[in-house]
């Protein structure tokens, strides 16, 4: 009996330990809607990985150039606050020539998931298509489209819809 006390006793201790770590909370430079589109991006993972540290990692993209341009309602044509967002993230991409970005599509809840799908990867195009046309290559870009699966803002009212069309420019 006294060594099922201590191996339950060992295991858990060893549940706390691990229990008790959180993600990192995201670094938001702007709130999520304001102008300059300046928002995090980041992950929830619950380690530390190089895209989110340092020069050259997701929280430097976000905090000087902004990682996401905002569309309006079924558009994927940018508006000029989200191509001077662009200018700055071509900038930030010439500064570090090895960093590759994966450009995420994303809509509002409207719409059946296809459709919104397709919205998604056009808005991801569009957003590769000026960093190509503004200097960088091609081979740097990826693009993916979540459509209306992974909402910045779980809400069904207009501001949270405004949110969440939105493209992502995320450090690989």
């Amino acid at each position: 009996m006294n060594t099922r006390w201590v191996t339950l006793t060992g295991v858990l201790m060893l549940l706390a330990a691990c229990g008790g770590r959180q993600a990192p909370a995201p670094v938001v430079p702007g709130a999520p809607g304001d102008a300059t589109g300046a928002g995090a991006g980041l992950g929830a993972s619950g380690g530390i990985s190089r895209s989110e540290l340092g020069p050259g990692s997701q929280q430097d993209l976000a905090a000087t150039a902004g990682d996401r341009v905002f569309f309006a309602y079924d558009q994927s044509d940018l508006s000029p606050e989200g191509r001077l967002i662009l200018e700055r993230q071509a900038q930030w991409l010439k500064r570090y020539p090895n960093v590759t970005v994966t450009i995420e599509g994303h809509t509002d809840e409207r719409g059946t998931r296809e459709y919104n799908i397709s919205l998604g990867q056009r808005r991801a195009e569009t957003v590769k298509n000026v960093l190509i046309a503004l200097g960088i290559p091609a081979s740097r870009i990826a693009t993916i489209s979540y459509g209306k699966e992974r909402p910045e803002v779980p809400h069904s009212d207009e501001e949270s819809f405004a949110q969440n069309r939105r493209a992502v420019t995320a450090v690989n």
